[in-house]
């Protein structure tokens, strides 16, 4: 099978999106991480969603977990006011690494070790046409390639 037969539709954000969006977004569908695109609808980066929680606790709780505890609740359920007015692009780490992508002609073990020499839970499906602009397909999480896998060794 093919990477353009596992690609599956999944949410993305685009770098200038709103960061109270993306956090909505991730919250909702329960995702680990989304998908950022650039301009051209072409993979930038992933946002996971730890990163965002990590924006929302203040600086000195994150110096000393211990304070974490004289947070009361009012103050904590203001904390995703953090996010109000931020765009994802302000949300991402400096170092974020770009996404890691796959070839839509690549085979399901091409695509299991780009995912196990990157270790990451999703990878990025184009399909690169000759002389053309390449077009993102979807993208393949590790819990639906492990699902091909198994399926295929039954």
């Amino acid at each position: 099978m093919r990477a353009r037969d596992l690609a599956e539709p999944y949410p993305t954000v685009a770098l200038d999106d709103q960061a109270l969006d993306a956090a909505r977004l991730l919250a909702d569908r329960r995702l680990p991480g989304v998908l950022v695109v650039d301009g051209d609808g072409l993979p930038h980066a992933v946002l996971p969603a730890s990163q965002l929680v990590r924006l929302l606790v203040p600086g000195y709780v994150l110096e000393d977990p211990s304070l974490a505890a004289v947070i009361d609740e009012a103050h904590a359920d203001r904390m995703c006011a953090a996010l109000e007015g931020l765009r994802v692009r302000e949300c991402l780490p400096r170092d974020v690494p770009r996404p890691v992508t796959a070839d839509a002609d690549d085979t399901a073990v091409e695509v299991a070790a780009l995912m196990a020499s990157s270790r990451t839970p999703l990878v990025a499906v184009l399909e690169r046409p000759r002389g053309g602009r390449p077009r993102l397909l979807g993208v393949i999480t590790a819990a639906n390639l492990l699902q091909h896998l198994l399926e295929v060794a039954r």
